[in-house]
């Protein structure tokens, strides 16, 4: 066992965990945040996909010793009321989620991508390459790229749900 610090959802967190244990399942079983989902464990999948310094990363397969001293968003530090991120908000008003289980690492990497500073709002080309891994069992694919095409409108301030 090994106490690891690290910043998570903008709160210092100190964990007493085996140092190779997966960050999804501190965040998981130890810290109880279930937002973060287990998908494949080889990460493959991006279910499990949180921002460690502002990077999408798949947490399956990043040992906690890997965060130490590093900043980790979840799902729910993505903002502080859970909803008012422009791509949750695009999300919503987009009519994104069936299943759900991919959701919310789909939102994480949408969220990174729409987030970069100064970045131009995203093509096609572009969303497509930045969401390369993440997979949706439903196939709504052509909603998520519309919705982060909204979010990047609402993050420029051109539109989009109030």
């Amino acid at each position: 066992m090994a106490a690891v610090k690290f910043t998570l959802n903008g709160k210092s967190q100190t964990v007493d965990v085996v140092p190779q244990m997966p960050l999804l399942w501190v965040l998981r079983d130890t810290l109880g945040l279930t937002g973060t989902k287990f998908g494949c464990g080889m990460q493959l999948c991006g279910a499990c996909t949180v921002h460690i310094d502002g990077q999408p990363r798949r947490s399956c397969g990043t040992q906690i010793s890997a965060v130490a001293g590093k900043r980790v968003t979840t799902i729910e530090g993505l903002s502080p009321d859970g909803m008012s991120h422009p791509v949750q908000k695009a999300w919503i008003e987009a009519d994104v989620p069936q299943c759900g289980y991919c959701q919310s690492g789909q939102i994480m990497t949408a969220a990174a991508l729409i987030d970069k500073p100064n970045a131009a709002p995203p093509t096609d080309t572009d969303i497509d390459e930045a969401m390369r891994g993440n997979l949706c069992r439903c196939g709504t694919y052509q909603s998520i790229r519309r919705a982060i095409h909204l979010a990047a409108q609402m993050k420029a301030g051109k539109g989009g749900a109030a």
